[in-house]
């Protein structure tokens, strides 16, 4: 008998609160403004990652094309190797539209040579200074620091406002239980937030082709951000104080998990971690090879032999240049700043497991982390393509120094040969 009691209590509070729902303005007003935001979010977001599809899909139909006009120019191995560009690329996920991440602020492609390498991957054409400073509107962000302001304003005064209308014990008495009845007025101004903010989320990700598990561990993420604030606005809305208060309360609370625990943590990590600047190791890079010019060859070629020791016999250089001496300079260049440059992704990667630590205590960071890590968009991710570009230049030198060592006779047509750029395959 109680059972049946309960559930037919719980249909009129639901048709009740609905529609006492329906009749408030203010509340289908930030249903709008929360829609509207979803829609601007995930359209810039699908905007810039065609934007960049686009660019690659260009810049790969040349990329051969003017490779192939550069080697007919060429009468040697070593001006082939030159003049030749070489483009590598990250493509971005199928659901990178939501969370641009580290796409906002890392070069996602390259066109890299046969000179030495660490002046090419640490060289980024510059952004736009105000974007630089405040970054990309994405779904990301929105979910993560707007939303929770929303949801503050709309839930703060639950009570308060019948308090202050002097309807809060009758809403009581009539209900028979307050805390079902503040419970589901909150479910339902939250969980329409949720919908609005969901719904384009979803199109777009049908639009972009997005993978379906991708698509609801987003809403899922989504979901328990929404769940979480909801449960803080409701436990302070119940503080017995005046609206003002509690939604003071609560922004400060937002500015502590979303503003000064990053911001001191960041500094923090910083602090413990030092990493050398990208700067930094251009310029010892680069100081090797201009160097390399007033040293004796020999030095070169030892240096050289101490990484390739199977081109020890040939490494006698009997001009004033040879492309053979030219290019193993290149590579020592890349040998003096390796240490700089492992020590630079080693510090990366241990100031990202620390931010990872540090979001566990700051929701909004960590809900931004969570759906980069989706959308491939992560540290991890941009690590990953330097990878790919760190190999794929090694198979050009693989290819290249048989030839110039052994002094090969040049033929344009084995360049049809060389090592092509693997890009991943859409990621899901």
């Amino acid at each position: 008998m109680n059972a049946p009691t309960s559930s037919a209590r719980r249909w009129p509070a639901l048709r009740r609160e609905a529609a006492f729902l329906a009749r408030d303005r203010s509340v289908w007003a930030w249903w709008l403004v929360v829609l509207c935001l979803s829609v601007l979010a995930v359209s810039a977001g699908l905007s810039e990652v065609r934007q960049q599809e686009a660019t690659i899909a260009r810049l790969v139909e040349a990329d051969h094309a003017d490779r192939m006009n550069v080697a007919k120019a060429q009468k040697d191995w070593g001006g082939a190797a030159y003049y030749s560009f070489h483009l590598t690329y990250d493509p971005p996920s199928d659901f990178a539209f939501a969370a641009l991440g580290r796409r906002d602020d890392a070069a996602w492609r390259h066109r890299v040579r046969m000179l030495a390498l660490e002046g090419q991957i640490h060289e980024r054409d510059a952004g736009h200074p105000v974007l630089a400073l405040i970054g990309k509107f994405d779904f990301a962000f929105l979910a993560a620091f707007v939303l929770p302001l929303v949801l503050i304003v709309l839930l703060h005064d639950l009570r308060a406002s019948e308090r202050a209308a002097g309807r809060h014990d009758l809403l009581v008495a009539t209900a028979g239980h307050s805390a079902p009845l503040w419970r589901l007025r909150a479910a339902l101004r939250a969980g329409g937030v949720f919908v609005c903010a969901a719904v384009p989320l979803g199109v777009a990700g049908g639009l972009s082709g997005t993978a379906v598990p991708t698509l609801l561990a987003a809403c899922g993420l989504l979901l328990a951000n929404v769940l979480f604030w909801t449960w803080v606005c409701a436990r302070l809305a119940a503080w017995p104080q005046t609206g003002e208060v509690i939604l003071a309360s609560l922004v400060a609370l937002w500015i502590l998990l979303g503003v000064v625990i990053p911001a001191a943590g960041r500094m923090t990590i910083d602090r413990a971690v030092p990493v050398p600047s990208g700067a930094d190791i251009i310029m010892t890079q680069r100081e090797a090879v201009n160097d390399a010019w007033d040293l004796p060859k020999e030095a070169t070629m030892t240096a050289f032999v101490e990484r390739h020791p199977q081109w020890a016999a040939y490494t006698a250089v009997g001009r004033p240049f040879e492309w053979k001496w030219y290019y193993a300079f290149q590579q020592v260049g890349d040998q003096k700043a390796q240490a700089l440059s492992e020590a630079y992704t080693a510090g990366r990667k241990e100031r990202d497991r620390l931010a990872g630590r540090l979001a566990i205590i700051a929701p909004p960071v960590l809900l931004e982390r969570s759906l980069q890590a989706l959308a491939g968009t992560d540290l991890r991710s941009s690590l990953a393509y330097e990878a790919r570009v760190r190999a794929f230049h090694a198979s050009l030198r693989e290819f290249y120094y048989p030839k110039l060592f052994l002094n090969e006779r040049f033929e344009p047509a084995a360049l049809e040969a060389l090592p092509q750029f693997a890009a991943p395959m859409a990621r899901d």
